[in-house]
């Protein structure tokens, strides 16, 4: 897909990208709960919270950004921003472990909020999902992590006594900001676009079935 943007609308689309990059959104729901809910941390100090925080930061985020990087040095992929199917392969399985692992210490800790168990189940059960689903098509991973973060905070109004109009309206923000930024200057396809927010709400939706 031939990008034609103007030079201002394309550093603002990759600024967009950049900021909501699919890594980033599990630390950025945290954020959120921490925010909307922190009757949920109620058991816990301000500093263990923030480690909390810098934990998923670092096992999301951090160590597989630092497994791309280390396939590019090693020559295993031609760019950091893996470009082809291909090259997404191994990536996958890497955040694949990573969210299983966040899962599961979601899953069996009591000090975790429910809003996280089925947020951590949906994110994986995704990339499983998108792993199988590049065999065929190069699907929109920017796509797929801002639906799942758009999903998740809708299904946090539908479970918790909480007043979440506000960030529901905000995600949907974000939402349309990231899709639009992908069309401007990614080389996806509309319906890669499409496939990657189907599969990024529909795993949040049926995570949440699961856990409830």
């Amino acid at each position: 897909m031939e990008n034609k943007a103007s030079k201002p609308l394309t550093y603002i689309a990759n600024a967009i990208s950049y900021v909501f990059h699919p890594l980033f959104i599990p630390t950025y729901f945290f954020v959120y709960l921490m925010y909307l809910m922190p009757f949920e941390f109620a058991g816990i100090t301000d500093w263990q919270l923030k480690l909390k925080l810098f934990s998923v930061f670092w096992l999301t985020a951090f160590f597989p950004a630092f497994a791309v990087f280390l396939l590019w040095r090693l020559k295993l992929s031609d760019s950091i921003f893996l470009r082809t199917k291909k090259e997404r392969i191994i990536p996958y399985v890497i955040t694949m472990f990573f969210y299983w692992w966040m899962y599961y210490l979601s899953r069996n800790f009591s000090d975790q909020p429910l809003a996280l168990k089925y947020f951590y189940f949906g994110i994986f059960i995704a990339s499983a999902i998108g792993l199988t689903v590049n065999n065929f098509i190069k699907v929109s991973l920017h796509a797929m992590g801002i639906s799942g973060l758009l999903m998740a905070v809708v299904l946090v109004g539908f479970y918790y006594p909480v007043n979440n109009l506000a960030w529901i309206l905000m995600a949907i923000v974000f939402t349309a900001l990231v899709v639009s930024a992908r069309m401007v200057v990614s080389d996806h396809t509309k319906n890669e676009l499409i496939v990657g927010f189907a599969i990024g709400a529909l795993t949040q939706v049926a995570a949440f079935i699961w856990i409830i």
